[in-house]
């Protein structure tokens, strides 16, 4: 694990101190796909939060696991 964190480390450092410029346009399309992806992963952590509340209270001890049902 320490190793992947490290090589994604070292690349990271490596764009940011090796970059070139770039020539490109960024038309207003660009920006409205940007704010789209946004929202979009901003409702996808919600609806997986919302699906999985219920754990994540039993997980931070905010609430005690119920224990399993038995049928008569």
């Amino acid at each position: 694990m320490k190793q992947i964190v490290l090589t994604a480390v070292l690349i990271g450092w490596s764009m940011l101190f090796f970059e070139r410029p770039v020539h490109a346009y960024l038309d207003p399309g660009s920006g409205s796909m940007f704010l789209q992806i946004l929202l979009g992963g901003t409702a996808a952590i919600g609806v997986i939060l919302k699906l999985y509340w219920g754990r994540l209270l039993v997980l931070f001890r905010i609430r005690k696991d119920d224990p399993p049902k038995r049928d008569a």
